[in-house]
């Protein structure tokens, strides 16, 4: 069994259905949310590239899941697994400094790419969250947008929309939902050694922003299943808690088999 097994189950009625994407919380009590908090390296002085942030925001978030310590009888489980089952929330945060070096002793997985670093940690209520992150802001983790080059040879591609601007805290949290998608995608289809595969090379991906005739191509319409199966395409879409409108679709995962 795989944590990732509820996102299987859900993938289809989240993008079919508006329930989960306009879901109501004018009842909900803030400090009972649970979230994964992610915290973004940002050193006042030698700031990170956009693009490189992004990709180890997508590569720690789904690294954090599939740890060993998440596993059915690990340490993590059943944190990982209750959040997973529930609305699936991100908080993304800056750190610098000392404050950076804090937070790496809490439960949770770094990831480095070029010169950026992001960690992922385990879910936890906004109640318990240890003032190691609490006290990060989460405003301020805007960064200039960079020339990313190529995209990485036999990783998968996260296409950014053309048209919805979002700030690179958001973005982190959106690029973690798709890599999260995409691996509980190809478990469910069986795709193991594909998935252990991306493991093993540290779940690289490519973080692009579309362009309209790109994110038209790819834009799997209201059949998101056939998207999958036939293009190899992954969808997510934002239940509008912050930033966008609830519904709107803020990345295309595009596997790179297909």
């Amino acid at each position: 069994m795989n944590v990732l097994d509820p996102l299987v189950a859900r993938y289809a009625s989240w993008l079919s259905l508006p329930g989960e994407a306009t879901a109501d919380i004018s009842d909900e009590d803030p400090d009972n949310v649970v979230l994964m908090p992610m915290v973004l390296r940002i050193e006042r002085n030698d700031p990170p590239e956009r693009t490189a942030l992004l990709e180890a925001s997508a590569a720690a978030a789904l690294a954090v899941c599939l740890d060993e310590r998440c596993a059915e009888g690990g340490e993590w489980h059943e944190a990982m697994r209750g959040w997973i089952s529930g609305r699936i929330r991100k908080v993304a945060r800056r750190a610098r400094g000392s404050h950076w070096d804090a937070v790496q002793e809490l439960p949770g997985v770094t990831v480095e790419v070029g010169a950026a670093q992001v960690r992922a940690f385990l879910p936890m209520r906004v109640a318990d969250m240890p003032k190691e992150l609490s006290r990060l802001q989460i405003s301020g983790s805007e960064l200039a947008v960079d020339e990313p080059g190529p995209v990485k040879p036999d990783a998968p591609v996260l296409w950014l929309p053309p048209d919805v601007p979002m700030s690179a805290g958001k973005s982190a949290a959106q690029v973690g939902h798709a890599t999260m998608i995409l691996a509980a995608l190809l478990h469910g289809d069986g795709m193991d050694a594909e998935l252990g595969a991306w493991r093993d090379a540290g779940y690289p991906c490519s973080v692009r922003q579309a362009d309209e005739e790109t994110w038209a191509k790819r834009h799997p319409g209201d059949d998101p299943e056939s998207a999958w199966r036939s293009h190899g395409v992954a969808v997510v879409r934002d239940a509008g808690f912050t930033e966008v409108d609830p519904g709107t679709v803020t990345v295309l995962a595009q596997w790179p088999s297909s």
